[in-house]
């Protein structure tokens, strides 16, 4: 089924081939009426009138070629289909059939001003075709009716000028907005387009982000199982060295618990490559996991360590859980090959919305400010609490002076264990 086209193809239609039709009317009208309203001279001009108009007419179809009509040729067309109408209806009324053109064209091919005087002129003629003799009026009856006529044709020819002029301007209006839509769709598409690139380097930074935050994960996890895993075995070891002949007993003890600290070890290393919950928490609840570590500790380096639970203990996810303990460990190796603590105190508090950990020493202390600063990627010892801390959006504060120990408190969120 054929598209039905638009108003504006309608009167591009209208404006290439409406003035053959009209012309062929009015012939036709002036044919009839010839005997009656024509002299011969007047058949004789109308006829060469007529091809002149053809002619025009023809000559306007290529000149223009389809596109909008180029001033001021558009205005030399106009003028001439105006002469050659205006002589044609004062040879016979009834080519005001073709006048009238003058009303349509004017916007058209004219600009503003110009096409109101072009509307005007046409209501002469139409005026002067409509008042009972034709042009020029004969009595003064004809001259009144002429001049009712012609109000009337100038007004209607006005106001139609200005309604024109209003849709004029509505369809410049609505192509303009059209033309800022298209540039404002191209502004997205290349808003798109940029984004969709910023999206892709994002992907490769996360990525890339990703594999340095594991790695730092899993350098931290051994740093704080494997490492201080084999430091214990390696003290223990050396007590069998220094033992195994004078207390061959004392020896076997040590080598013992060499053996047990190697295969601790072993299976949190397994844990850490796996990213799983260290093996005290497996089934213990984060305080007796503290409590069971604390006293391994004691029992392995000798130091007093006193554990305390504070608050009403609940049940933490998973990730809380473990942060909180490696801290703890971490503080506890710290206190022990650093500071030479005779006495370590480990407090777990539940505080309402968070979970605190305090580890305090009374060992010989240092100046924190002489630490090098923190960069927020450092993956052992002070460094590597706090990063596992701002992971769960907690934080890790170290007090400390020369001569009276340290304390370290991180402070996470209470998270339920999910």
């Amino acid at each position: 089924m054929a598209e039905r086209p638009t108003v504006e193809q309608a009167w591009d239609r209208f404006h290439r081939y409406g003035p053959y039709g009209l012309l062929a009317v009015s012939v036709v009208l002036a044919a009839l009426t010839a005997d009656a309203l024509m002299s011969r001279t007047d058949v004789y001009v109308v006829g060469v009138l007529v091809l002149a108009a053809l002619a025009l007419q023809l000559w306007w179809g290529r000149a223009q070629s389809g596109l909008s009509p180029p001033w001021p040729l558009s205005g030399v067309y106009y003028a001439a289909q105006y002469a050659l109408a205006f002589v044609l209806t004062w040879c016979n009324p009834f080519f005001s059939v073709y006048a009238i053109l003058g009303y349509f064209g004017a916007g058209r091919l004219l600009p503003y001003r110009l096409a109101r005087v072009g509307m005007l002129c046409t209501a002469v003629t139409m005026a002067g075709a409509q008042c009972g003799s034709g042009l020029p009026p004969t009595t003064a009856m004809n001259w009144v009716a002429f001049g009712a006529l012609y109000l009337l044709h100038a007004s209607l020819a006005v106001l139609f000028a200005r309604l024109e002029r209003r849709e004029a301007e509505k369809a410049r209006t609505q192509v303009e907005t059209i033309g800022e839509l298209e540039r404002t769709n191209a502004r997205l598409e290349q808003a798109l387009a940029e984004n969709a690139g910023l999206h892709a380097q994002l992907l490769v930074q996360a990525r890339e982000a990703g594999v340095a935050d594991e790695r730092r994960r899993l350098a931290a996890e051994i740093h704080d199982t494997i490492a201080q895993g084999l430091t214990g075995i390696i003290a223990q070891l050396q007590v069998v060295t220094s033992t195994s002949e004078s207390r061959p007993e004392t020896a076997r003890d040590h080598l013992a618990s060499a053996l047990a600290l190697a295969r601790h070890s072993l299976g949190e290393a397994r844990r850490s490559v796996h990213n799983l919950v260290p093996a005290a928490l497996a089934e213990d609840d984060l305080p007796e996991a503290l409590e069971k570590t604390v006293a391994r500790w004691t029992e392995r380096f000798g130091t007093r360590v006193r554990f305390t639970v504070t608050g009403t203990a609940e049940p933490l996810h998973d990730e809380v859980g473990a942060t909180l303990l490696r801290i703890a460990e971490e503080a506890m190796a710290n206190a022990g090959r650093h500071s030479g603590a005779s006495r370590i105190g480990v407090t777990l508090s539940y505080m309402g919305d968070e979970v605190t950990l305090d580890v305090r020493d009374d060992g010989r202390g240092f100046d924190p400010l002489a630490l090098p600063p923190y960069r927020g990627t450092d993956g052992f010892g002070l460094g590597g609490m706090r990063s596992r801390a701002e992971r769960i959006a907690g934080t890790v504060t170290v007090e400390s002076e020369p001569g009276h120990g340290t304390a370290v408190c991180a402070r996470v969120p209470l998270v339920h264990h999910g």
